[in-house]
């Protein structure tokens, strides 16, 4: 028989298994993910991405003291870590924010992370715009946590003006950390408050796509309880104890366990399974809105790039090598047709 023939079916061209190659194809490649975690020091960042990916990004973090946090001002440290499961590779990089709010004086808090966003755009348009752009590092902010105290009455006007800055470069996903601290009646009034605030502000956060129709009922319930969880209320923790004959990650208090996986404690497993079951929409939005908004502001202004770190220079006669000529001058030409455009636009105009 022939081994063939089953592609033979009257009707049956054979595309529905794209999909598969598809997705055979993206395993073996691996993925790539940069997640960017804001907030101020102590609402549990790092014990949540710890918690949340299963691994110890930060092992040899050193905590400033009080004195040194109202002088401190925000650097910016990524980690990246290379996950694999089930045969599914993940290169993932962590962007912390240490410094952010702290210091006495926060006008120019966020200064520091906006450069960093536009410089991971300006570094994948140069790669973009160079010869090689088969094996192209994509390290562009995909998803921005932003960590919300839970002990005030909503956003603060540092976290309505950080968001209001960066809701057109990045997707921001609010989340209400130390969610154990509140009674369920608290946490959803901070929740309506907050999203309140967000709406009255014109802020725009990361919003989940809708379902197609012909998507099954389990996904289409599961979607529509994430929507319902923002902004997630969430509590971190990388200790497992025994709970009931079974081990749990959780936090122990005097009055008992709070369980980080259990849903009726907290919105751990809905923000992770929003996270991952929509990574490549985060992607898609960061590539195509983000990215592109990026990208066509810099060709409109026609503006020289900012200067490039850690430029190469040839030790013999420190030339910058071919490479870097080259993309020196294609920018050039660049902006020399950029500017003719200019020309015959106000020529077409004029006449």
């Amino acid at each position: 028989m022939n081994k063939f023939s089953g592609l033979e079916t009257p009707g049956y061209v054979g595309f529905a298994n794209l999909p598969n190659q598809v997705h055979r194809k993206s395993v073996k490649k691996g993925f790539e993910f940069t997640l960017m975690v804001v907030g101020e020091s102590g609402l549990g960042k790092s014990t949540l991405v710890n918690a949340l990916f299963l691994t110890d990004l930060y092992p040899e973090r050193v905590i400033p003291d009080a004195v040194e946090k109202s002088n401190q001002t925000v650097k910016l440290e990524p980690s990246t870590v290379e996950i694999e499961e089930r045969g599914v590779k993940l290169r993932l990089t962590v962007v912390d924010t240490p410094g952010y709010g702290d210091a006495i004086n926060n006008t120019d808090s966020f200064t520091e992370i906006i450069s960093y966003i536009d410089d991971q755009f300006e570094r994948f348009l140069r790669d973009e715009s160079g010869l090689n752009r088969k094996n192209i590092m994509d390290n562009r902010i995909h998803c921005c946590f932003y960590f919300i105290s839970p002990f005030g009455h909503g956003l603060k006007p540092l976290d309505i003006e950080f968001m209001k800055q960066l809701h057109n470069k990045v997707n921001i996903v609010p989340v209400i950390a130390k969610a154990d601290v509140l009674t369920k009646k608290e946490m959803l009034k901070l929740k309506t408050t907050v999203l309140d605030e967000i709406a009255k502000n014109g802020i725009r956060i990361y919003s989940l796509p809708e379902c197609d129709s012909d998507e099954d009922e389990e996904y289409k319930e599961q979607v529509r309880q994430l929507k319902q969880a923002v902004p997630f209320a969430v509590c971190g923790a990388n200790t497992l104890m025994e709970v009931r004959g079974r081990k749990v990650r959780g936090r122990l208090y005097p009055w008992g366990v709070v369980e980080v996986e259990n849903p009726d404690h907290c919105d751990f497993i809905k923000l992770r399974t929003m996270l991952i079951t929509h990574m490549q929409d985060l992607q898609e939005i960061t590539q195509q809105v983000h990215y592109e908004n990026y990208r066509s502001e810099r060709l409109a202004k026609g503006a020289p790039p900012p200067p490039k770190r850690n430029t190469i220079i040839d030790d013999k006669n420190g030339a910058l090598n071919d490479k870097d000529r080259i993309l020196q001058e294609k920018e050039a030409e660049l902006k020399r047709m950029t500017e003719l455009l200019a020309q015959m636009k106000v020529q077409m105009q004029q006449q």
